[in-house]
């Protein structure tokens, strides 16, 4: 937000606001929650459609013109509960969960060779298993899931449960939909087995924000890549390498990130997904602080970052060029639902 501030009183003190153009600063609230919801709403509710959108959200000093997708699923199971002194009277869903739980794991852990019964998330680097879009899953890098919680009900703890539930953080890469990692999850082995008795579904999310106001929407959260030859993307670039040459700078916490491509991806999510993802309006990242100190125990941003990153945020608007915005910026880009949310 400082970076962004200051560029915008950069740009109206030395007369460089874009002629013909505003510059809007968003400052949005429960990304981390629902990352994208607070987009969903100023596109659906205030009907603004920017030309394009810069996200300040952390990049290691480089220019990132993507990331994966994510989904939050959850996992139920039923059983049936007895008392603890005759366990082989009920029938326990904790023991059941134990059984997905071990799936789950071996999905995410697995190569996809012939003799990997579950073939883990790997295989949609491949050809074999992703024709349309291995290359752009090998730039976002592969899916991932893992166990983020577990539930359970029972009448005490001298009795069998008769529920359990998981919820699974699922990092989708291009190629992968909302749809198949559904899927993927009903046609493991131990969900098969217990057939009726396991639901998987994808949660909805409708907590309140500060105000009060509900905007329930569905933890689905879509993949999206720029082309690099982007209008968008292209500005940004031409405006670091002017100012700052073609390898990013660097701060005591990423000295070790300036020989990666100065043009890359992040590796966890942003509004991004309904910018882009969800809705095509072009978007691309460059903003202060490491991507490892996100969410860290005494999280740290360098002064020199935020100078450089206002510096870059107003020569790049002021050398972007609207007659090549071809209107097809997505190299890929994952569909919606068929859900009826906006």
């Amino acid at each position: 937000m400082a970076s962004a501030v200051y560029s915008a009183k950069i740009m109206k003190d030395l007369d460089l606001l874009p002629k013909g153009y505003k510059v809007m600063i968003v400052g949005s609230v429960q990304e981390e929650d629902c990352d994208g919801m607070c987009w969903q709403y100023i596109y659906n509710k205030d009907k603004i459609v920017p030309e394009f959108v810069i996200s300040t959200e952390p990049t290691d000093g480089g220019i990132y013109r993507g990331h994966r997708g994510r989904m939050e699923i959850r996992v139920d199971v039923k059983g049936i509960s007895c008392h603890g002194s005759a366990p082989e009277r009920g029938d326990n869903a904790i023991y059941k969960m134990a059984d997905i739980l071990a799936d789950v794991r071996a999905l995410n852990e697995n190569g996809c060779g012939p003799d990997d019964e579950i073939k883990g998330l790997v295989k949609m680097l491949e050809p074999e298993f992703n024709p349309d879009y291995y290359e752009d899953a090998r730039f976002l890098g592969r899916g991932t899931c893992t166990v983020s919680q577990i539930f359970y009900t029972s009448p005490s703890r001298c009795a069998v449960a008769d529920s359990c539930a998981i919820s699974i953080d699922r990092r989708m890469t291009a190629g992968e939909t909302w749809d198949s990692c559904l899927e993927e999850i009903r046609q493991l082995p131990s969900c098969r087995k217990y057939g009726d008795d396991v639901k998987v579904s994808m949660y909805m999310y409708d907590r309140p924000s500060w105000t009060g106001e509900v905007y329930e929407t569905e933890c689905y959260f879509p993949t999206w890549i720029n082309k690099e030859s982007a209008a968008h993307v292209e500005a940004l670039a031409r405006a670091h390498r002017n100012l700052y040459g073609e390898k990013r700078m660097t701060t005591p916490s990423s000295a070790d990130k300036r020989n990666r491509p100065l043009i890359d991806k992040w590796t966890f999510s942003t509004n991004g997904v309904a910018i882009q993802g969800r809705y095509g309006i072009p978007c691309v990242g460059f903003g202060p602080g490491a991507e490892s100190q996100a969410h860290a125990p005494n999280e740290v941003t360098y002064k020199d970052d935020l100078v450089r990153c206002a510096a870059v945020y107003v020569a790049a608007l002021n050398l972007y060029n609207g007659e090549n915005a071809d209107g097809d910026v997505t190299q890929f880009r994952a569909g919606r639902t068929d859900n009826d949310i906006q």
